[in-house]
């Protein structure tokens, strides 16, 4: 597998080696011990899946601590803008953004750390992803970061008259409301 730094320190690209021929293709979407070679040393206690239709937008999410969540998001089928936010209040780059196109076509993935708000928008008709955690979910420590965030001027790529946000996402604060 490859893995790739991003300008945000601690969010990571995995790309997963991938062997192809003429009856299609086989990876390792995940592998513990390499990983560990890799120096990640997360351990996951879950899968989620999500299906969205073109425009949804779902985010920015994250869980407080002691629940908070580091996530390894992939995409299944289809394709999608993967947005992870620093909210590390000590980190040089708090505040900022990392974005990256993730598709079942180029099997990328992206390791978001505890200390990072994450959210997505579905680029294709459809898009199926899954993602691993390493905490359960605890409604009480659920919390989030309004996708439209002046503050943080996330470019979703998709036109505003297509966007499909939640009502519980709509209501959120900025960035600056976060506590």
């Amino acid at each position: 597998m490859k893995v790739e730094h991003t300008p945000i320190e601690d969010l990571l690209i995995i790309t997963p080696n991938s062997f192809e021929d003429d009856r299609g293709y086989f990876f390792e979407s995940y592998s513990e011990a390499s990983f560990a070679k890799n120096g990640i040393n997360v351990h996951f206690i879950q899968d989620n899946q999500s299906f969205s239709k073109h425009g949804v937008i779902r985010g920015l999410h994250l869980q407080a601590a002691p629940y908070a969540q580091t996530k390894l998001i992939r995409v299944l089928q289809g394709e999608i803008l993967d947005v992870a936010v620093d909210i590390r209040k000590d980190s040089k780059t708090y505040g900022k953004h990392f974005s990256i196109i993730l598709s079942s076509e180029n099997k990328k993935q992206l390791l978001v750390p505890k200390g990072f708000a994450h959210g997505f928008s579905v680029l294709s008709e459809t898009a199926m992803v899954s993602y691993k955690v390493d905490e359960v979910y605890n409604k009480e420590s659920e919390r989030g970061i309004r996708f439209d965030d002046p503050t943080l001027g996330i470019d979703w790529k998709v036109d505003a008259e297509k966007m499909i946000v939640s009502e519980k996402d709509v209501i959120l604060g900025d960035l600056n409301d976060l506590n």
